[in-house]
């Protein structure tokens, strides 16, 4: 017999898994501490000396999976090549893909034209300052429209990337190895918290500034933090990074150097370096393979126009139309495949 509702047991309500974790008066301590360590070891960045939205968006999308040291110089070369949206926009594809060589993932600047040429048609090549709006832009995600809006406009908007999730989940919840405590949501309420009032783009600065240089991923120097008395992964967080040190979790993937993005790297590579004999008629498949990988040869063929199929629909190739092709056959019975041409868009 089912039970009444008088006498069904009462569900606890639920409690939110930071607690206590943000109380006014350690966010008080965290804020002054961290803002006095940036005030002393922040880094002379050049996307940190400009409010230009255009730029701080270069410098944003090129950051992500890539070194600062390793940015600077192409960030550099990229806003003399392309120093607003409207040179970029116009550009033609091949040349932005050109001009981002050497920093990998190349689609993220088929993805960066993309949002220049849709701010240049719909909004006169201005940029929206409010992160609703900005994350209407082709491309921009909730990280790059928190930056935008904090870093070019100066709003106190509360966003998270990597090393300030690192941060925030120490010092307020505790330990995110060998997993995290909490969930996304959980750490952007801290991070909406956090943000001092009129003091966003220091503090957000700050904070990927000290995930970056002192409480790192692998490696934080907890001895020498300022943050240690407030942090609650410290009693924890040296013991739990030997452990992960000693038993790193599995990795189900193969070789970077065998892998499916390897491939499409070099195929993008060879097609830069080949761009300027072969022309806009591009190269044949069987001539741009012996450039993408060793001992290739026709029974490599079909394989090849699947990577280069997938850069076409990322927009990091253009190939002709494929003529009638059997992938079962044999595909030195059908050569026409290997006449299949290929180039930078």
């Amino acid at each position: 017999m089912p039970k009444s509702p008088r006498n069904r047991p009462i569900k606890p309500p639920e409690t939110s898994p930071i607690g206590d974790a943000i109380s006014p008066a350690k966010i008080d301590r965290v804020r002054r501490s961290l803002l006095d360590w940036f005030s002393a070891n922040g880094r002379d960045l050049p996307w940190r000396k400009t409010r230009d939205p255009y730029r701080i968006l270069v410098s944003e999308v090129m950051l992500q999976q890539t070194q600062v040291d390793r940015v600077i110089p192409y960030y550099a070369a990229f806003i003399e090549r392309f120093p607003t949206p409207i040179e970029l926009a116009e550009a033609p594809t091949s040349d932005v893909i050109k001009a981002w060589a050497g920093l990998g993932y190349n689609r993220r600047a088929v993805n960066l034209q993309r949002t220049a040429r849709y701010l240049m048609s719909h909004a006169n090549g201005e940029f929206p300052a409010d992160v609703t709006a900005l994350r209407q832009l082709p491309g921009i995600g909730p990280y790059t429209a928190g930056a935008i809006a904090c870093f070019a406009f100066e709003q106190d908007a509360p966003f998270v990337d990597t090393n300030m999730r690192r941060v925030l989940h120490r010092v307020f919840i505790g330990a995110d190895v060998p997993t995290p405590i909490v969930a996304e949501r959980d750490l952007l309420q801290i991070a909406a918290a956090a943000v001092p009032v009129g003091e966003g783009w220091t503090w957000n600065q700050g904070l990927i500034e000290f995930g970056a240089l002192q409480c790192t991923a692998r490696r934080p120097a907890c001895v020498v933090c300022p943050l240690q008395s407030d942090c609650a992964a410290f009693p924890t967080i040296q013991s739990a990074l030997a452990v992960l040190a000693k038993h790193p979790p599995s990795r189900a993937e193969g070789p970077f150097i065998e892998s499916n993005r390897y491939f499409r790297g070099r195929v993008v590579a060879a097609l830069r370096a080949l761009s300027d004999d072969a022309g806009p008629a591009g190269v044949a498949l069987r001539d741009l393979g012996p450039q993408v990988r060793d001992g290739f040869n026709d029974t490599d063929v079909p394989w090849l126009y699947e990577v280069v199929r997938g850069l076409a629909r990322d927009g990091l190739a253009v190939a002709e139309d494929v003529p009638p092709y059997d992938t079962t056959t044999d595909p030195a019975a059908s050569p026409e495949l290997g006449d299949v041409r290929i180039r930078l868009p």
